[in-house]
């Protein structure tokens, strides 16, 4: 039986309901959705799409580097966004974050994210 291992890191906001940052499951990770939230709780719903998804990528890291992990180590990222028309200032930002790495992606334009946000984030790496 796979044994479960469940994350936190103080380099993110608390998480805001039932659940872990992330979850461990042998040598996956799996994140949960990341908002554009600073780790003191600042809800960052009124800044740019910029800014929004500057922030979602940090709170990105936290989550891999408290969880054991790195960027490098994504296999597959889920990206939400309110306005699909963003996707380009979205995939610049994204492209410059990992470089080289592509892991597989899906990006999905949906009507109304928590917050008011613009962007959310979820993930699964590897160790």
């Amino acid at each position: 039986m796979t044994n479960l291992i469940l994350n936190n890191t103080k380099n993110c906001p608390p998480p805001g309901g039932h659940y872990s940052h992330s979850c461990t499951a042998g040598h996956l990770i799996f994140i949960s959705g990341q908002l554009p939230v600073t780790k003191e709780g600042l809800k960052l719903n009124n800044a740019s799409f910029e800014e929004q998804t500057k922030q979602v990528l940090l709170n990105l890291d936290e989550s891999l580097i408290g969880a054991g992990t790195t960027r490098e180590m994504l296999v597959h990222v889920r990206v939400y966004v309110t306005n699909i028309n963003q996707w380009s200032i979205f995939n610049d930002l994204y492209s410059k974050w990992l470089g080289e790495h592509r892991p597989a992606r899906a990006v999905a334009a949906v009507s109304e994210l928590h917050y008011g946000c613009s962007i959310e984030i979820e993930a699964v790496a590897t160790i």
